[in-house]
């Protein structure tokens, strides 16, 4: 009998652990940021090179070591453009004359709108919007802040990279739990890298053979924003609006084709494509997604939506694999039964 009354004690005493080890983590994670931004992004980017060295080994004939110089070599040479890339198209942002931009697009469509005949003075809602678009200025700066702070910690990025790759082992039991997270994970960002790429690719050509201003930053926009399911796509599809909508220089025509066509590459890629390539690798509940992207997008800001949905599939598989956390693996999984 005691022990019957034991249990439910023993429960709640659990659960109130498990709150507590998640907000102390929570709370790590927030202090640590600096730290482990960096080495998760090392940590992804080594999954997404393995391939690379298993291919030279095997095909190539080359030894391990000579693969793997090879390939860090090619990884930095990647590393420096892409972060040159970076810098110099968010240093073409002038996020001051966007927000100007917004705004008289959001009053030219009030001017439009028969707000008149409603009751509504037109000169409210402009002043109202004015004060509302005067913080879009704000928002991209804390967007392109944190990818600015990443690319100029391109050293650690690669100091991580470069111990993980050499202490890496190159075999591992099929069933282990190391090689099923390794499994997943390359399987998820190698789709991600893919599709991310052509997005970008795509957009940017597309955007800059129209004749759109900023086209190169809003296709790596496109390319960065890509690994943020379903939220990024609507953002980059969003971002050139005003851009687009305003120049003076893009007829009717040229502009319909600059909202269309790269509207029409996010979602073929991303719900035709990207599907058929990652499957149900992750096998996580949209909804779980969805709060992963939210979690780590309040204590990390964009990177930290970049990396949620891979942190949270590592999660589910090491949960999965306790016998006493396994229930809370099928309910990221979304099976509730």
């Amino acid at each position: 009998m005691s022990h019957q009354l034991d249990q439910p004690e023993r429960r709640i005493q659990t659960a109130c652990l498990l709150i507590l080890t998640a907000i102390a983590i929570g709370v790590a994670l927030y202090w640590l940021r600096p730290v482990l931004i960096p080495f998760v992004l090392a940590l992804l980017l080594v999954y997404c090179l393995i391939p690379a060295i298993d291919l030279q080994v095997r095909f190539l004939r080359l030894n391990r070591w000579l693969a793997l110089m090879t390939t860090i070599i090619f990884a930095c040479g990647i590393l420096f453009v892409l972060s040159l890339l970076i810098s110099t198209s968010v240093g073409q942002l002038d996020t001051a004359q966007y927000a100007n931009q917004f705004r008289k697009l959001i009053a030219r469509f009030v001017s439009w709108m028969p707000l008149g005949e409603l009751g509504i003075q037109t000169d409210q809602v402009q002043s109202l919007v004015s004060q509302q678009t005067g913080m879009l200025g704000n928002v991209l700066s804390h967007m392109v802040n944190p990818i600015m702070g990443v690319a100029s910690n391109g050293l650690l990025v690669v100091i991580f990279m470069i111990f993980l790759l050499a202490g890496g082992s190159a075999v591992r039991p099929k069933a282990s739990l190391r090689a099923q997270i390794d499994a997943r994970v390359k399987r998820y960002l190698l789709a991600k890298v893919l599709t991310s790429t052509t997005t970008g690719l795509f957009v940017g050509f597309t955007l800059w053979l129209i004749g759109v201003e900023l086209a190169t930053l809003f296709g790596l926009l496109a390319f960065l924003l890509n690994f943020i399911p379903s939220i990024g796509s609507v953002v980059a599809t969003l971002l050139p609006l005003p851009v687009v909508l305003l120049s003076a220089e893009l007829g009717t025509t040229a502009k319909v084709m600059a909202i269309t066509v790269p509207g029409m590459i996010q979602f073929t890629i991303g719900n035709v494509v990207e599907p058929k390539m990652i499957g149900q690798s992750l096998d996580l509940h949209p909804v779980v997604i969805l709060l992963g992207l939210i979690f780590f997008g309040m204590i990390w800001g964009i990177v930290g939506m970049i990396l949620a949905t891979p942190i949270v599939a590592v999660t589910k598989i090491i949960l999965e694999r306790i016998d006493e956390t396994a229930p809370v693996a099928e309910l990221l999984a979304g099976r509730m039964d």
